[in-house]
């Protein structure tokens, strides 16, 4: 687990929502394409799909909703871009 700081709050993300959080942020304003995210962070794991990923990026939005600065948005058919 890894803990992940907002102003005075914290809170401990598991291995996949920090590895995809790490994913959003190297390409951060850039899309990230729903396919390489899939490959980056579960691998040949046929268990995730698309579905799944949905969750855990509704999960960093629900941890990131405290600063208003930093938002996950999706692009249609495409993937999703971590704006600040």
């Amino acid at each position: 687990m890894q803990l992940l700081k907002l102003g005075e709050d914290s809170v401990h993300l598991t291995t996949k929502e920090a590895d995809l959080l790490k994913l959003l942020c190297k390409n951060q304003d850039e899309i990230l394409e729903r396919n390489h995210a899939l490959k980056a962070v579960w691998g040949d794991d046929n268990y995730f799909n698309g579905r799944s990923m949905d969750v855990y990026i509704a999960k960093l939005r629900k941890y990131l909703k405290g600063d208003p600065s930093v938002k996950i948005i999706n692009v249609h058919g495409r993937g999703f871009k971590l704006l600040t």
